[in-house]
């Protein structure tokens, strides 16, 4: 009987270590996979919202699935990439009334901290810096989880958004209409539909 509690125990320790050791993984180094994620946002022009993405970003991640608040992210967007599917108003973006590619060729992005909200859902704190001007935003992130495709290969999914005000960023620009208020509003709206693969 002595002999049957001992093994018993030692089975229960045994379940305990490997529940333990299950739950506090190492860190995963990730890197954006940018032929399956989407850098975008929306602003109100007028009276409705036009649709915008980045084309050329990228990004890596320490992702730490079983605590979230070790994890880290950076990335990089090619100012010039922007597209809202018109070319005129894209060439508008990419002058001196708003992002000036030419002298500030780079948004970054670099996280500060993370919150863990939820077993999925994490605020992510860092600085955004737009147009050569550095800010502090939070992202509101989401998990979406993991699994490998068709070919073997492990992916990752995260959606995030935030956002900011064009002003704060120095993008001051604007047109007074005729029937009051203004061209272009301020706050833009920024959303992030990223699938990340395990860093080589």
């Amino acid at each position: 009987m002595r002999n049957r509690v001992m093994l018993s125990t030692a089975a229960l320790l045994a379940a305990l270590v490997l529940t333990g050791s299950s739950a506090s993984a190492d860190p995963v180094t990730l890197a954006i996979d940018p032929e399956h994620s989407n850098v975008g946002f929306s602003v109100r022009h007028l009276f409705t919202r036009v649709q915008g993405r980045f084309k050329e970003f990228s990004g890596a991640f320490s992702f730490d699935e079983a605590n979230p608040s070790a994890s880290s992210v950076t990335a990089n967007i090619k100012a010039a990439s922007v597209d809202t599917n018109v070319e005129a108003r894209d060439k508008d973006l990419r002058s001196k009334r708003f992002f000036d590619v030419e002298t500030y060729p780079t948004l970054t992005f670099t996280s500060k901290s993370v919150e863990k909200l939820s077993a999925s859902k994490f605020k992510i704190a860092g600085t955004l810096t737009m147009h050569g001007v550095a800010k502090d935003v939070v992202l509101d992130a989401e998990f979406l989880g993991k699994g490998k495709d068709p070919w073997g290969n492990l992916r990752y999914g995260f959606r995030a958004a935030t956002t900011v005000n064009r002003k704060d960023f120095g993008m001051q620009w604007n047109e007074v209409v005729e029937a009051g208020g203004v061209l272009v509003g301020d706050e833009v709206e920024i959303t992030l539909d990223i699938e990340a693969v395990p860093a080589e």
